[in-house]
């Protein structure tokens, strides 16, 4: 008999990685930071096997300023940190959504405090962006070629909300097919330059003023804002929002929550369930767009919500608005973290969320 040695399974970091050139991202700058390093080194590995190109850089701040350039000239590009570094990013994420530039983001992120961060953002102006929150590496994956797919069709930066768990996670899932997508007909690619009908590309618009003596005098910032507002407008209305639910037919109390903690909730639900009790659970997919509407409805025949998060309670806020205090909103989450504060939390213990779910039942 031949002795055959198994083979490994991938990271998250790897599989996320993979997905991303797959679906034509060729375009990659990062600056190391825990857990989001080691999709860094994964893209260094992998991007210049497709003929793309993965940098290194100095900071966040650099890293996203070369990835304003690759958009720009019409490279599918990606970037990513902890959200201690996406902080540095907020006024390239915000100028960068008004410009019109897609660009995908991968928060790795140590726990879930980095929720308002992610959906409300913390740029300047009227700005959005899609948030799309895996529970675990499958759905990353696919969550990633939404993400590109989103950012090519709104011309927008969407974000990919992960963790410490995402990102280390081995698990054995298929790399989808590789595509290499065409640079779009609006990417700068220097043909246009001197013609007087130059193509440009700017946070402040798209059209310059003229002063009435043939000269230019700067864009009409109003007119700017009001088209960028119509369309943040339009994304967000034909953007589809996501659940996934269990129990929900005769629940007397709903258990909401999202990303990788969710997997944890989801399974001391089934456990509850096996025991008798009516409990059901519902985990918001899409951050942004937030299933307002479905969590309104699929927690209508509920007596009570509970939500819990890894954090002093963020999402709980946009629970609260969706229910519109239909039902009370229970806290069952908290601040959960080992000494390495890198997002790995003792609270995820079936055991522990069980019985704090008893605790709210009604």
């Amino acid at each position: 008999m031949i002795a055959v040695a198994p083979t490994p399974l991938p990271a998250g970091s790897d599989v996320i990685a993979a997905a991303m050139v797959a679906a034509g991202c060729r375009f990659f700058a990062g600056y190391p930071m825990t857990p989001f390093t080691e999709i860094l080194e994964a893209m260094a590995r992998r991007l210049p096997q497709a003929g793309g190109v993965c940098l290194n850089a100095e900071s966040e701040i650099e890293a996203i300023g070369m990835c304003w350039g690759a958009a720009a000239a019409g490279t599918l590009a990606a970037t990513g940190s902890t959200g201690q570094g996406l902080s540095l990013m907020q006024e390239s994420l915000a100028e960068m959504a008004l410009a019109r530039l897609p660009l995908v983001v991968v928060d790795m992120a140590r726990g879930q405090g980095d929720y308002f961060q992610a959906t409300r953002g913390g740029g300047h102006g009227d700005y959005r962006l899609p948030v799309l929150a895996p529970i675990d590496v499958a759905e990353a994956v696919a969550h990633v070629k939404l993400a590109f797919t989103w950012a090519e069709a709104w011309r927008t930066p969407v974000l990919v909300l992960g963790d410490y768990y995402l990102a280390h996670t081995h698990r054995s899932v298929a790399e989808p097919t590789r595509s290499t997508p065409l640079p779009p007909p609006w990417s700068l690619d220097g043909t246009t330059g001197g013609s007087g009908h130059a193509k440009l590309i700017s946070p402040l618009g798209t059209t310059k003023q003229r002063d009435g003596l043939g000269g230019e005098a700067g864009y009409d910032l109003s007119v700017h804002y009001h088209d960028a507002a119509a369309r943040t407008a339009t994304m967000l209305r034909c953007l589809p929002p996501q659940t996934e639910s269990l129990y929900l037919d005769d629940a007397e109390l709903v258990v909401i929550a999202y990303g990788t903690p969710a997997a944890y909730v989801r399974a001391a639900v089934r456990e509850l369930r096996a025991r008798g009790a009516r409990v059901g659970y519902l985990r918001p997919v899409t951050l942004v767009p937030f299933p307002s509407a479905a969590i309104a409805r699929l927690t209508g025949s509920a007596r009570a919500v509970a939500v819990y998060e890894n954090n002093t309670g963020q999402a709980l806020d946009d629970v609260r608005l969706a229910v519109e205090g239909r039902v009370p909103v229970r806290w069952i989450g908290g601040l959960s973290m080992d000494a390495s504060g890198f997002g790995i939390a003792p609270d995820l213990d079936v055991r522990i969320l069980s019985r704090r779910i008893e605790e709210a039942m009604p």
